[in-house]
């Protein structure tokens, strides 16, 4: 029996047009000397030119990180840097950070501290329960890098292996987001329902990131993306009146927002 298979060309999906536009622009006292201008040079004429691979060769302390940051600010596109493991991946985001500071730098690696997979001894009829202990920082990172990749065309991810494995579909993702603006108009119930549903916890005794609160017309949420601050989100019937960002620790009004977007609390 004859079997044919027709191959399948793989077409991801389109990425949403950004509500943010900003230029990469690297920010450092230094210009490129030496042999850096020419490899700049080659690297942009290679992806230019769509070449899939390119190698980019230098003994430690020759300036790649700079040299790299160079090429993303005369390509101008979103992207993706992939570090074998945390520890070079935390060294890259630094020095990223530190020539991009009024960018999206963003951090995306495994957010367990300890992870004990289920297992079983046959010697000792031994049965190892599935135990992990998560890291609320880099959770509340890898939030942050994804809402950037939505939002931002500015977006510089610097991530481990730990991203290619799959969170869900964009679509889906992005189907999920509540979007409020001042003078909109919602129900307090629908609002609440919204929250649940992407899996926010209410709790209105220890207000934490994660967690939504209601008092009245007003409904506090701190969302899974930021680390100390706060949205509170005043209601006047069916309208909303204020969205204003506060210290969730001492309550004191941040600043007055136009419209926000509610992502999920998990991927």
């Amino acid at each position: 029996m004859n079997v044919s298979f027709t191959p399948v060309t793989f077409i991801p999906p389109a990425r949403p047009a950004p509500e943010f536009t900003r230029r990469l622009e690297v920010v450092s006292p230094f210009e490129p000397n030496g042999d850096q201008p020419n490899a700049i040079r080659e690297l942009i004429a290679g992806i230019e030119a769509a070449e899939k691979d390119q190698v980019l060769l230098g003994v430690t302390g020759s300036g790649k990180t700079f040299t790299m940051a160079k090429v993303v600010e005369v390509v101008q596109k979103p992207t993706l840097i992939l570090a074998p493991n945390k520890t070079l991946a935390a060294q890259l985001y630094g020095e990223m950070k530190s020539f991009f500071p009024n960018n999206a730098v963003e951090y995306f690696v495994s957010y367990y501290d300890y992870y004990q997979p289920e297992a079983y001894v046959p010697r000792t009829d031994t049965y190892i329960e599935k135990d992990s202990q998560i890291n609320e920082q880099i959770d509340r990172m890898r939030h942050s890098a994804t809402q950037a990749l939505l939002e931002r065309n500015d977006a510089i991810i610097v991530a481990s292996v730990s991203c290619i494995y799959g969170i869900g579909s964009v679509e889906t993702y992005s189907k999920m987001v509540v979007k409020l603006e001042r003078g909109g108009r919602i129900d307090r119930d629908l609002l609440v329902k919204g929250l649940v549903e992407q899996q926010y916890r209410r709790n209105d005794m220890a207000f934490a990131r994660g967690c939504f609160r209601v008092r009245g017309e007003n409904v506090d949420l701190w969302p899974s993306q930021l680390e100390d601050r706060a949205w509170r989100i005043s209601l006047f019937g069916d309208e909303v009146d204020s969205i204003r960002e506060f210290d969730p620790l001492t309550g004191e009004i941040t600043g007055e927002l136009e419209k926000i977007n509610i992502y999920a609390n998990s991927h």
